[in-house]
C-alpha cells in the first residue's frame, strides 16, 4: 500500500520540481525522499516523475497522482484535526491567513482577545493574496482565511463577519471639506493610485471605477503603483502624489498622518464584506464560529441573537 509519507514527498516534489529542494521542504535527505517515490512509483506500476539532470518534471499520471493526493493529505489533516479539537474550541494549532489590506489593521485588535480567552490556541499567520489563500486552504496548508467576499470556490465555505466602508483619501491641503460627501464619479481617475496587480483592493476599485465609467462612456483608469502594502500608497497621498480608494478599518489607522485627510462617499456607500473562508470538509467548524465571534466583537459586530430581527450584523 502507498503511505502517507509518499504522498507529502510527491506532494513536495510536485511543489519544487527538484529532489533537493523537496527533500529540505520534508526535513528528511534526498535519498530518502528518492527512495520513497521509487517505492511508490513500484507500489503504483508507473513512472510518477522524468527524471532530468538538474530538476524534475511530474508525468501525466504522475501529475494526477500528486493532485489526487492532496485530496487524501487534506482529508488525513482534517481526520487529525476532529480528533485533536474535541477538547474544547481554539486549541491546538491553527494556521490562518489574512489578505495584506486587512492583516495589520485587523490582527492589533483580534490578538489580544485571542491570547487571553484562548491561551491553548497556537496561532500560525499567513499574509499573501487571496487566489494565494484561496489555494493553501484547498490543500490543507491553511485551516481559515480572512478576506474579501465573495469567492465563488464551490469547495470552500464563508461566513461573512463584517462590512468594511471605502474612504477617498486625499493630500490635506485638497479644497474639498473632510464634511463632504464625494461621488464616486467625481474621483479624478487619473491621479488614483491603486495597489500592484494581484490584490483584491485594486480589484475592487477598479471595479467601483469601472461602473461609473461604463455610465458616463468613459473608461477607468488609475495608476498601478509598484506597491504591495497601503501604508506605502498612502505615504504617495500624503506627499501629493495623488489620492486612493481606502477601506475604513484601514483609515483608522493611516489617519494619524495629518498630511492626508479622508473624504467619504456618497449614499449607498460603496465597500466590501470582510469574512472567514475554510474547506467544506473540514470538522474544525466551532473553531471557525469561535474566531469569527472574536473578529465580530472587536469590530462592534452584534452576534446573530444580539442583531435586531435576528438578523446578523
Amino acid at each position: 500500500m502507498i503511505t502517507l509519507r509518499q504522498l507529502r514527498y510527491l506532494s513536495a516534489l510536485a511543489k519544487h520540481g527538484h529532489f533537493g529542494r523537496a527533500a529540505e521542504a520534508c526535513a528528511v535527505t534526498q535519498p530518502a525522499l528518492s527512495m520513497q517515490i521509487r517505492d511508490l512509483e513500484r507500489t503504483l506500476g508507473v513512472a510518477v516523475v522524468e527524471r532530468r539532470p538538474g530538476d524534475v518534471m511530474l508525468t501525466d499520471v504522475g501529475r494526477e497522482i500528486a493532485r489526487r493526493g492532496e485530496e487524501v493529505l487534506t482529508a488525513s489533516r482534517d481526520l487529525v484535526d476532529f480528533a485533536r479539537h474535541r477538547s474544547g474550541p481554539l486549541t491546538g494549532r491553527l494556521m490562518l491567513g489574512v489578505i495584506p489590506s486587512l492583516a495589520p489593521y485587523l490582527l492589533p485588535r483580534i490578538l489580544p482577545t485571542l491570547q487571553t480567552r484562548f491561551p491553548e490556541l497556537r496561532l500560525e499567520l499567513r499574509e499573501t493574496q487571496t487566489r494565494q489563500l484561496v489555494e493553501e486552504i484547498k490543500s490543507g496548508a491553511l485551516d481559515a482565511a480572512l478576506l474579501a467576499l465573495p469567492l465563488g470556490e464551490p469547495d470552500i465555505d464563508t461566513v461573512q463577519l463584517f462590512d468594511d466602508l471605502f474612504l477617498l483619501a486625499v493630500p490635506a491641503n485638497d479644497p474639498r471639506s473632510a464634511t463632504r460627501r464625494v461621488a464616486v464619479g467625481d474621483i479624478d481617475q487619473s491621479r488614483l493610485i491603486l495597489l500592484e496587480d494581484g490584490h483584491c483592493l485594486r480589484d475592487q476599485a477598479l471595479a467601483l471605477c469601472a461602473s461609473t465609467a461604463r455610465g458616463r462612456g468613459t473608461s477607468a483608469g488609475g495608476t498601478a503603483f509598484g506597491a504591495s502594502s497601503l501604508t506605502t500608497v498612502m505615504q504617495m497621498v500624503a506627499g501629493g502624489y495623488g489620492v486612493t480608494l481606502i477601506p475604513q478599518i484601514a483609515a483608522d489607522v493611516e489617519r494619524r498622518d495629518e498630511r492626508v485627510k479622508f473624504l467619504r462617499l456618497e449614499n449607498p456607500q460603496p465597500g466590501r464584506s470582510i469574512g472567514l473562508a475554510f474547506r467544506r470538509t473540514s470538522p474544525r467548524q466551532a473553531d471557525f464560529g469561535a474566531l469569527g465571534d472574536v473578529v465580530k466583537q472587536s469590530m462592534d459586530v452584534p452576534r446573530a441573537q444580539d442583531a435586531p430581527n435576528g438578523k446578523r450584523g
